[in-house]
């Protein structure tokens, strides 16, 4: 099983974590579709975003599938956790496809459906947290590209003990804790994303948004919302 977590950056080569390491050039683009977005997407507030989490909470995922709930804790890893809650607070998350769906490893997520809120939030990549917790079937971790401090916005629940991860920079940053059936139910049949398979490319979702998977990969699963609840 390859492994390919990719934070994709803006004017920079694009990488990916496996066995061995892939690139590919990366570029910038603010058009193709993907309906309208908020202020506070398409232009992040950093003074929010620099504003702590709170010690734990939990997060309600309504998806295409059914309900899962995530429980973040700050401790595990607070620079992850304090980004996690504010994209949920934003709503960066709606409508935002599981473009990579690995059975028996991890279901990857947190590519906006709107190109220019791909845009908006590339650069805004946050430091590496100690590896606290292990990737262990259910706990949520930041997708990250091969070099340090490259985490945006790309999340990945575990399938599987992937212990093997914790000594690459994957910090869990919560658990699911209700509705990991619904988790494994997700649509996996396209496989590993392009270049090392047929699935969908990070670049094209990044410039094309979700008319670009709609088209190619209609049956993928999505999150229709992700809130904090009590």
């Amino acid at each position: 099983m390859s492994l390919s977590f990719v934070s994709r950056r803006r004017m920079c080569a694009l990488v990916a974590i496996t066995f061995s390491v892939l690139g590919a050039s990366c570029q910038s683009d603010s058009g193709g579709s993907g309906g309208s977005a908020s202020s506070a997407l398409t232009k992040p507030d950093k003074s929010a975003l620099a504003t702590p989490a709170p010690d734990s909470f939990k997060v309600s995922f309504e998806t295409s599938k059914g309900n899962f709930t995530v429980m973040a804790h700050r401790n595990w890893a607070p620079h992850g956790v304090d980004r996690f809650y504010h994209l949920v607070q934003v709503g960066y998350f709606d409508d935002a496809r599981f473009f990579r769906v690995l059975s028996g490893f991890m279901a990857q997520f947190g590519m906006n459906g709107t190109p220019r809120v791909t845009a908006a939030w590339d650069p805004l990549t946050i430091p590496d947290d100690s590896v606290k917790q292990s990737n262990v079937r259910g706990m949520v971790t930041f997708a990250a590209g091969s070099a340090p401090d490259t985490r945006s916005t790309q999340l990945f629940v575990n399938y599987a003990d992937n212990r093997n991860l914790d000594g690459m920079r994957f910090a869990p940053i919560g658990q699911v804790v209700d509705g990991m059936s619904v988790v494994d139910s997700l649509y996996s049949g396209y496989g590993e994303g392009a270049p090392g398979g047929s699935g969908p490319d990070q670049e094209r979702i990044a410039r094309d948004g979700n008319a670009y998977l709609t088209k190619n990969f209609p049956k993928l699963d999505f999150i229709k919302t992700a809130r904090i609840v009590p």
